[in-house]
């Protein structure tokens, strides 16, 4: 699977590297701690992320201000960029409304902050190892201490040549690692930006509060959580889910922060995220397949009908309505109208 990387340039012309490969329902990754849009492709603890995303949708990434392919030596890396740092990315990519989200970590506070202030664009969120208060803002002095001292030993170790500095950070967010895989990873962290910026980057993750949106969200949400996750403890997970309207919440059973390819909560993840956005191992059903009246029923809810304007439109009762909308999202594969939308625009099916 190959992907086309670009840049573009924001508002305070800091040159952005972003990403797409894939085809199917556009879905977009808000940036999380270090990526690197081409080692990822190459690594053991991302390659299994990026080929499932790639094999299922039309997958667009990008790399945050300040690490891997994008500019590094920058003023501003604080939370108010990271909103506009992807609404660059998602006007530059020409995407089309509705779209897929998908909040990894820290990229859980900025899908959440863009599905707040743009539900018209979003028809799903998904969010996985989320948190939408940083570890400042949870009122735990423990917590707070224990970053902290992180910070120091960033400063002090993250780009000496002993990997036992960076080690002592990056374990945590993949305990049941490889050597193999934690080798790649600490080697990951010094490639892919330096120790001032990344101890930055950490202190701005500790003042992320989006907790305030969260009621505001009003598109469906998954929000899925590793139970042992020792970067991003699941109770952070639950009080997303908790505090979003009507959001669906799956607690996976693994240690790891990344979820690793050979673990079952991998599998789990990926089922549950197929079965979220209407996808049925990958595949499509095709709008071609409709009866006239069911494409009279799709055309209304793709104008954004309800069922009793569609049935004054059709001359018939809001009942058959309701079970034609039934049968028709059955025959498609998808659970909602923001489901059907996205399957519409997908398909070029109203280019």
């Amino acid at each position: 699977m190959r992907q086309r990387v670009r840049y573009l340039t924001t508002s305070d012309r800091v040159h952005l590297a972003w990403a797409e490969t894939g085809s199917g329902p556009t879905l977009v990754k808000p940036s999380n701690w270090l990526t690197h849009l081409e080692y990822d492709w190459e690594s053991p603890v991302w390659r299994h992320w990026m080929s499932f995303l790639g094999e299922h949708f039309r997958f667009i990434r990008y790399d945050e201000r300040g690490s891997g392919m994008s500019d590094w030596h920058i003023g501003d890396l604080s939370p108010a960029r990271w909103l506009e740092d992807l609404t660059s990315v998602i006007d530059e990519a020409g995407v089309r409304a509705p779209l897929i989200l998908l909040g990894i970590s820290q990229g859980a506070g900025t899908a959440i902050s863009y599905a707040a202030s743009h539900p018209e664009r979003v028809s799903q969120l998904i969010l996985y190892g989320g948190y939408a208060r940083g570890w400042a803002q949870r009122g735990n002095p423990d917590t707070e201490q224990f970053y902290r001292a992180m910070l120091e030993l960033m400063r002090h170790g993250w780009s000496s040549d002993n990997p036992v500095f960076r080690q002592v950070f990056t374990s945590r967010f993949i305990p049941g690692a490889s050597e193999v895989q934690l080798g790649w990873f600490n080697d990951l962290c010094r490639r892919t930006t330096s120790a001032e910026i990344a101890v930055k980057l950490l202190e701005a993750r500790g003042g992320m509060a989006v907790t305030g949106l969260l009621p505001m969200i009003r598109v469906p949400t998954l929000v899925l959580h590793a139970r042992e996750d020792d970067v991003v403890p699941v109770e952070e997970g639950r009080l997303i889910a908790s505090e979003i309207p009507d959001a669906s919440f799956v607690e996976l059973d693994s240690p790891n922060h990344i979820l690793l390819e050979h673990e079952p909560a991998w599998q789990t993840f990926q089922d549950r995220v197929l079965e979220f956005t209407g996808l049925r191992h990958g595949h499509t059903p095709p709008l071609t397949d409709l009866s006239r009246r069911e494409r009279e029923i799709f055309d209304g809810i793709t104008a954004g009908l309800t069922n009793a304007q569609i049935a004054e439109r059709l001359h018939i009762s809001e009942k058959t309505v309701r079970n034609h909308v039934s049968h028709l999202f059955d025959k498609l594969g998808v659970r909602s109208r923001a489901q059907a939308i996205v399957l519409a625009h997908d398909q070029g099916f109203y280019d």
